[in-house]
């Protein structure tokens, strides 16, 4: 006999409700499924029901299904499936089996809707789509019969053939279910079943013209594939209506233990769309480069961007699953990809605003190579060489000319810093280029603190960090900010009226030599910048900004 099924202390609802249908043994495993439709990229949404469904199964120590239900050729593609998969993978999970297609039911569907007309629970349906629209009514007026709607069984049956053959033209007819025109829920108006498609299918080409609508396919795949717990979001809590009513009238799944719908509120996060429909329209317009682009909130742009699949579960986690929507803060998300980089990350040295600076003290022709931590919390992680000589790059916003109060820590004329895991400096003058602006920084330097405090006993507060010029590797530096202007933009139809004009700034500067070989998507910590991560489809080291070292939003 094998053991029971872990009843798990309850975190959510979900949890609350798969301890309550092990418990009464209506259940004695837990079956999920991830069910998209492949029509576009995963988004940070998506990623949240990865997550919710695949870790529920597994915590449970049951299965979670991959299915695409592809009921709708005219917007689907392989690339979509290809790219979906890849995210599932990436994100740590592994489904059952092999992948599942809604498309491989197509025939088990087509019998499940017979069996509907047989019971007079389906009819064909001539009503145009504008005809259609006023006979259903609105949320105050009930709608009336279509003057199909009694048909016979064997009309039905006949009409409902010549669909399948290819008889009728597109939008000539649907095959609608016979459920109630008067209904308060708009959905059990006798909603859609089958609807006339000619188009090429990724999976099963040209072997149908008609296709399941959403609602009649998704239950019915889930009846199939013997889920137990179907969670979605909660756009789809009035559809359960028909999730039920389907499995109740088809006689096959009409069990106790067959699927029941669960909702839990859709991830909506500040500063971005989770919108299928409206990421793909920043896409076909250009507004961004394509769906991976580092601005996106699609897995793939968040991946392109540093983003590690541990810090996405663990977001995930952080924000828990409720039935309530709300607007996610963003720094939630930033809050865990810095703490899982802050423990992994290599550090280095960056200057990505450069300015040179001229030790005017050290000797001519002489490079110094010195140790540094590859981790200052992690000795295991070891140390990198870097370089020091006359000449090094600082960043630009690390020198003023005047001290502008006792707190400064940077450099400024007749100031000391240290320069990170090297020397004291003091700065004694400055050149500017034809445009006023500063260029060339002379300084001295002490060079009895390599790695100690003066000896005098002087106090040194500020610490910047600096590449030596003749190691240094030029590098370009993509630092992004939110896409949108407007914290909600989804409210917006036009949301290219919201786009931040400055949601990439490009930057030439240099990094240290250990960084010439850079892996692509590794994380690295660009020491007193932020972490960065070098880009998966430049030719060249161009490196992506993931995030800062702290929490800059509410400033």
């Amino acid at each position: 006999m094998s053991d029971p099924i872990p009843l798990l202390k309850s975190t959510n609802f979900i949890r609350n409700q798969i301890n309550n249908d092990l418990d009464s043994k209506l259940h004695s495993s837990v079956r999920t499924r991830f069910p998209p439709e492949p029509n576009g990229y995963l988004h940070i949404g998506h990623a949240k029901s990865i997550c919710l469904n695949f870790g529920t199964a597994k915590d449970y120590d049951g299965w979670c299904n991959l299915r695409f239900d592809d009921t709708n050729p005219a917007k689907e593609d392989i690339e979509y499936v290809n790219s979906i998969k890849n995210d599932v993978k990436w994100l740590g999970f592994s489904w059952n089996n092999e992948v599942k297609f809604s498309s491989s039911y197509f025939d088990a569907f087509y019998k499940c809707a017979i069996e509907l007309i047989k019971k007079e629970l389906a009819y064909v349906c001539f009503l145009t789509a504008e005809k259609t629209r006023e006979y259903r009514g609105t949320l105050k007026k009930p709608g009336k019969n279509s003057p199909y709607r009694e048909s016979t069984i064997e009309e039905n049956l006949r009409l409902f053939a010549k669909m399948k053959a290819g008889e009728f033209e597109e939008g000539e007819c649907v095959l609608r279910a016979k459920i109630d025109m008067a209904s308060s829920f708009m959905c059990m108006r006798d909603p859609t079943l089958y609807r006339i498609r000619f188009e090429t299918h990724h999976q099963t080409n040209d072997d149908w013209c008609i296709y399941p609508m959403y609602d009649f396919a998704h239950c019915l795949g889930d009846a199939i594939e013997g889920i137990t717990h179907s969670i979605c979001t909660l756009e789809f809590q009035d559809n359960r209506k028909i999730y039920n009513w389907t499995l109740e009238n088809i006689d096959a799944f009409n069990n106790p233990d067959r699927p029941h719908q669960y909702e839990f509120s859709r991830l909506n996060l500040e500063y971005a769309t989770t919108s299928k429909r409206k990421l793909k329209l920043l896409v076909d317009n250009n507004y961004v480069s394509g769906w991976n682009d580092p601005r996106m909130p699609t897995i793939s742009g968040l991946k392109r961007r540093g983003y590690t699949p541990a810090s996405i579960r663990d977001f995930s986690e952080r924000i828990g699953v409720s039935k309530v929507n709300s607007l996610t803060d963003i720094s939630i998300l930033e809050s865990s990809i810095r703490d899982d980089l802050n423990k992994s990350a290599p550090r280095a040295m960056a200057v990505i605003n450069p300015i040179k600076l001229v030790i005017e003290n050290y000797p001519e022709g002489k490079i110094e190579s010195l140790s540094a931590p590859v981790h200052p919390q992690n000795e295991t992680m070891g140390t990198r060489e870097i370089f020091f000589s006359r000449e090094i790059y600082i960043d630009r916003n690390d020198f003023n000319e005047v001290a502008p109060n006792n707190k400064y820590k940077r450099l400024a004329i007749n100031k000391e810093v240290r320069l990170r895991n090297s020397y004291v400096i003091k700065a004694s003058r400055f050149d500017t280029n034809e445009d006023g602006n500063i260029s060339t920084v002379y300084c001295t330097y002490d060079s009895d603190t390599l790695g100690k405090n003066p000896t005098d006993g002087r106090k040194v507060k500020g610490v910047i960090h600096y590449v030596e010029s003749s190691q240094a590797i030029s590098a370009e530096f993509r630092i992004y900010d939110r896409l949108f202007l407007d914290p909600n933009p989804s409210q917006f139809d036009d949301m290219s009226s919201i786009l931040n004009p400055n949601s990439l700034i490009i930057k030439n500067g240099f990094i240290e030599n250990s960084l010439k070989n850079a892996e692509v998507e590794k994380a690295y910590q660009f020491e007193r910048e932020g972490y960065f991560c070098r880009d998966s489809e430049s030719k060249g080291l161009v490196f992506n900004k993931t995030v800062g070292l702290r929490d800059t939003w509410n400033q």
